[in-house]
């Protein structure tokens, strides 16, 4: 792992911004608190995560690397957990258990807890993956 990859993996959610660098404790404590029942207090998903339940809904999906969140770019990670898989993240009408933390997170708090999701991504094909996607959404 070579560690400018690992340094973006950390700085991803505050590049281009105001916002201070992402305090990882505190984004474990509310990662336990808001997202550990769902997700897996070690980001391990709900079981059989892409199958859908009974009620119709998906699992919730690991976010670990055997998941798919680090294929997503952090806006849209950050929208995600704000506002919930509203258009364009999902089609109209998407039922899921993922809530909107708008009323219950600050951005920042939100930002902590990605960068310590994030954190925890440390393959070298992760890593590269993810700093082509800073690289290009720098571009826009």
């Amino acid at each position: 792992m070579r560690p400018r990859f690992a340094l973006a993996s950390l700085t991803l959610l505050v590049a281009c911004s105001e916002a201070p660098a992402p305090d990882l404790a505190a984004g474990a404590r509310l990662y336990a608190q808001h997202c550990g029942a769902c997700h897996g207090m070690t980001l391990e998903g709900q079981p059989n995560w892409k199958r859908r339940l009974p009620s119709g809904r998906m699992p919730a999906p690991p976010h670990d690397e055997s998941g798919h969140t680090w294929h997503h770019p952090d806006e849209v990670l950050f929208a995600i957990t704000k506002y919930g898989l509203l258009p364009p993240y999902a089609p109209p009408g998407y039922a899921s258990d993922m809530p909107a933390f708008a009323g219950t997170l600050t951005d920042r708090e939100i930002r902590d807890v990605l960068a310590f999701i994030a954190s925890h991504w440390k393959s070298s094909d992760v890593l590269e993956a993810r700093a082509e996607m800073t690289r290009n959404a720098r571009r826009r």
